[in-house]
């Protein structure tokens, strides 16, 4: 990530008021526990008495309140939003007015608030499947590669991506926009392949899985996390602009994954390698270029 001088309202780096959507899911809680070491004032949005997927340390002020009934007096004294909430993350379904209502137009809706209230940066989360075939055409997909997705999931976030993208040019915000690759970790939803597997593994179950050749990047969700509270804290933005990826570089088939992980927790049970069949629309590589700059460069 190239960013050369200092734009004139990059903010310092003094401590920041963050608000924070989605903090109660996967990312969200362990962005949270990053953030309880730091001195910035953090407001986090969750659904009525929901709680963190790991112990957080310092609570941050709650507010709860649907996302689609924020307002600017809820962003009052804001400087940095950063936006994880998604609807129909994988293996959760969720039709396409769903998808784009909660992930296009309410997310419009919370930026164009955000403007009101006076907020000047805006951290979003975004998902390697915008890229989609684009894959295709590469074996490090660049940041700026042309966005293909192949499935419902993966259209809205893209589109998300384009309106944060002209809303931010238009209002003048900066944006930090990160694609976040195949992140996996304590807290995960249990559907997903690392804490399934993780299941099988400590049970002494079978663990059923494809013939796992799809290439992916599996990055920690600590790392994640580090990221967006990089982005949250630089202070040169100056091409107002910035589009990551957020992975290790280090790209590995899944199989290789799966035996790696299922001989650390040394697994009574099998891996049944090739039980289940791919997926109609299976991109079989993906995996990202790093950019030059990484995020956890706070310019200091």
């Amino acid at each position: 990530m190239n960013l050369p001088a200092a734009s004139p309202n990059s903010l310092t780096g003094r401590s920041k008021k963050v608000f924070i959507t989605g903090g109660t899911g996967f990312i969200g809680s362990h962005l949270l526990k990053q953030f309880a070491s730091t001195e910035h004032e953090i407001l986090a949005l969750r659904r009525e008495n929901a709680r963190t997927r790991i112990a957080i340390g310092r609570e941050p002020q709650w507010l709860e309140k649907p996302l689609d009934q924020i307002d600017a007096q809820d962003l009052n004294g804001v400087d940095v939003l950063i936006h994880l909430a998604s609807v129909g993350v994988s293996p959760v379904q969720a039709t396409w007015h769903e998808l784009f209502y909660w992930n296009v137009a309410v997310f419009v809706r919370l930026m164009e608030q955000a403007k009101l209230a006076g907020v000047t940066r805006l951290v979003v989360a975004g998902t390697f499947a915008e890229y989609g075939r684009s894959a295709d055409h590469y074996d490090l997909i660049p940041s700026d590669a042309p966005l293909l997705p192949t499935y419902p999931y993966a259209a809205s976030k893209a589109a998300a991506f384009a309106a944060a993208h002209s809303f931010s040019i238009e209002n003048r915000l900066e944006l930090c926009y990160l694609r976040i690759f195949s992140a996996y970790g304590e807290g995960q939803f249990s559907g997903n392949f690392w804490p399934s597997l993780k299941e099988a593994a400590q049970s002494g179950a079978d663990f059923k899985m494809t013939l796992g050749e799809q290439i992916r990047d599996y990055v920690p969700v600590e790392t994640v996390a580090k990221s967006f509270l990089s982005a949250s804290e630089l202070r040169d933005i100056s091409a107002q602009i910035v589009v990551t990826n957020v992975g290790t570089g280090t790209p590995v088939s899944m199989r290789a994954f799966a035996e790696y992980w299922w001989n650390c927790w040394q697994a009574e049970g099998r891996l049944l390698v090739g039980a289940l069949p791919y997926r109609a629309n299976e991109v079989m590589r993906f995996v990202p270029k790093i950019d030059s700059h990484p995020l956890d460069d706070k310019n200091e």
